[in-house]
């Protein structure tokens, strides 16, 4: 377990998250079911974890760039940090370093090389060869002395200030099967073959730019749009699309696909690790917005404005939630992941309490992030792995926490403001006139 965990304990779960920000500073105090006391409602400030996501529709949680169908391309405003404004910040060494964060920032720094040393980098800050030096050392650097490596082969830099703002996301663990065993079970479908993108026929050429619309065709032959969340439950795709397993909880996969990978476990306590294959085109709804505008959440609805007060009123009204639910049409289809941790979006396992996404616009793949944070339990050193489709500009990051109830009480609660420093390696900053 990392320290900066520890700095948790068990106060870390998840508070409620208002729709709106410029509240009070307490969390909501609620039941286990999410259920505001209703002697004690008390708002709590922003969050914009995985809540937001289901909240407001600003979903950062990681889809691989070779597989998303949306987020614009790093960078497409031409706003990079390579023409922010770049400061030299304190040394390593004046870094409150713990030695076992450096140690997990050290083995997941190595497993990024291969992407550093390769890939070119959007941010403008570094080269593929400003990596060579120090990802050729790192196979050999003793984890005791992981602080030393980064003092010897790096420069700690702010980027437009450093003003950082963090978020937090998990792989979330659900109860499944590789076979249906009731018949409120629910396919975990991989791709389906007749999904294609194309140009409906109607389309003038002058209107087909970018890339053409998600889809498939009808038995007239006709390019229409894909089955949408409603149509997939109630068995569109069956006998269409392979299964790969068998969710036992509606509302709890519900939330899996929003995250976007996550793992089943079986009752014979087998793990099914499943990631993002693709989506079927329809749009993303923020199902706790609306909720809250009709008043089904929030104060005095007796339901916390949060994932747990979301879902016990899901639950508790059953035909409602499914009807809510459906109003959010779009629908994530997996594949199964063999390794030892969910892929981030340079193709390598995120790594639990050391793995974190940001805009590579502004932050090299690979680059080891130091944060110092209003919440503590994000203090230390991260690696720059992943993205999102709500990771944009400069310093904003969604720090990955792994699975389990901790990793989704943390995560589900992390919003956190501070300063950020990028590690550079020393022959790009001497570049840069750092």
């Amino acid at each position: 377990m990392r320290s900066r965990a520890s700095t948790c304990g068990p106060s870390c779960a998840i508070p409620a998250a208002p729709i709106r920000s410029g509240c009070s500073t307490r969390p909501t105090p609620g039941d286990s079911a999410g259920r505001v006391n209703p002697a004690r409602r008390i708002l709590a400030p922003n969050v914009l974890g995985l809540v937001a996501c289901v909240l407001l529709g600003a979903c950062g949680r990681i889809i691989p760039e070779s597989l998303a169908e949306t987020p614009p391309p790093p960078g497409a405003q031409g706003v990079t940090a390579a023409v922010s404004s770049l400061a030299r910040g304190p040394s390593i060494a004046s870094l409150p370093l713990a030695a076992d964060d450096a140690a997990q920032a050290l083995y997941a720094f190595r497993e990024s090389c291969p992407v550093a040393v390769s890939r070119a980098d959007a941010s403008g800050l570094t080269r593929p060869e400003d990596w060579r030096e120090p990802c050729a050392a790192v196979g050999a650097w003793p984890a005791t002395d992981a602080a030393g490596f980064f003092e010897r082969y790096f420069v700690p830099v702010r980027v437009a200030g450093g003003n950082a703002f963090a978020t937090g996301y998990f792989e979330p663990e659900i109860r499944g099967s590789r076979t249906r065993r009731s018949p409120t079970d629910v396919p975990v479908y991989a791709m389906p073959p007749d999904l294609v993108r194309a140009w409906p026929a109607d389309t003038p050429e002058s209107q087909r730019e970018g890339r053409a619309p998600l889809g498939r065709y009808d038995e007239n032959g006709d390019f229409v749009p894909y089955w949408d969340r409603a149509a997939i439950e109630e068995g569109a795709l069956d006998g269409v699309a392979p299964v790969i397993a068998y969710a036992a909880d509606p509302v709890e996969f519900f939330f899996l696909q929003i995250q976007g990978s996550g793992r089943l476990v079986t009752p014979e306590g087998d793990v099914i690790r499943i990631g993002y294959a693709g989506q079927n085109g329809r749009g993303y709804t923020g199902i706790g917005a609306l909720m809250h505008e009709r008043g089904l959440i929030g104060a005095d609805t007796g339901y916390a404005t949060s994932m747990q007060g979301i879902m016990a009123w899901l639950r508790d009204h059953p035909v409602q939630g499914r009807a809510i639910m459906r109003e959010n049409q779009s629908w994530i289809f997996f594949r199964e992941l063999t390794g030892d941790g969910p892929l981030g979006s340079i193709g390598v396992p995120v790594r639990g309490q050391s793995s974190v996404a940001v805009d590579p616009a502004f932050v090299p793949y690979g680059a080891p992030v130091w944060l110092d944070l209003d919440r503590t339990e994000a203090d230390g050193l991260w690696v720059a792995q992943d993205t999102g489709g709500a990771i944009r500009g400069a310093n904003r990051f969604d720090t990955f926490w792994g699975a389990g109830d901790e990793a989704r009480a943390i995560a589900g609660g992390m919003s956190g403001r501070g300063e950020a420093l990028i590690f550079l390696p020393r022959s790009a900053a001497a570049r840069l006139g750092l």
